[in-house]
């Protein structure tokens, strides 16, 4: 599955970089590539997601991975969450720049403290599996715990049955009660065991 940025459409847009938008909207790409560039040399963390993106694919400028990296890299340092995201996801998959488990780890951390929801759920499969971290698997309930609550649609769906691993009966209960408001026929069954084995 290819990994896709979501920063042109994701991010909030300041005033400096509507008119770098407008042209990327206009298939003006080298000229949006220009005015990127400039704003992204001061420092706006919204452009230097842009240039990225657009040298990781080739639009408005040559394909340029380690340009794209640099860029990304200073966006998140910058305390940029998505930036901080996009990073931690290419170092997970590999994709553009060698895999490195414990960098995805990383950024991922760095965006989840930041409260993105993507990367909470990201970082729990990581501490779940034990990938690049030490498996932690209440470490991974907690992140799930966090991005369900921020809206996120698989952590919701999963939160319930790690907490359900970990013998943490009453948030257990408290997930699988919401899965099966969302007709997810398994929880239901996940739910009835609970009650069925720990009676209030």
């Amino acid at each position: 599955m290819k990994f896709i940025f979501f920063v042109l459409l994701n991010v909030t847009l300041y005033a400096s970089t509507q008119e770098a938008l407008d042209a990327y909207k206009n298939h003006e790409y080298k000229i949006a590539f220009s005015l990127y560039q400039k704003e992204a040399k001061k420092g706006d963390t919204t452009a230097q997601n842009a240039l990225s993106y657009l040298y990781f694919n080739g639009i408005g400028v040559a394909k340029n991975n380690a340009k794209a990296l640099e860029w990304l890299q200073k966006a998140a340092k910058s305390g940029d969450a998505r930036a901080a995201f996009d990073l931690g996801m290419l170092y997970l998959r590999g994709e553009n720049i060698p895999k490195d488990l414990k960098k995805a780890a990383s950024w991922l951390e760095i965006a989840a403290n930041k409260d993105n929801k993507e990367a909470q759920y990201n970082l729990a499969l990581m501490y779940y599996h034990g990938d690049g971290v030490k498996q932690d698997i209440k470490k991974s309930a907690e992140l799930l715990d966090k991005a369900a609550r921020n809206g996120y649609p698989a952590a919701k769906a999963n939160v319930g049955r790690v907490y359900m691993q970990l013998l943490d009966f009453k948030k257990a209960k408290y997930w699988l009660s919401k899965n099966v408001k969302d007709g997810d026929a398994q929880a239901a069954d996940l739910l009835k065991e609970i009650e069925a084995a720990h009676k209030d």
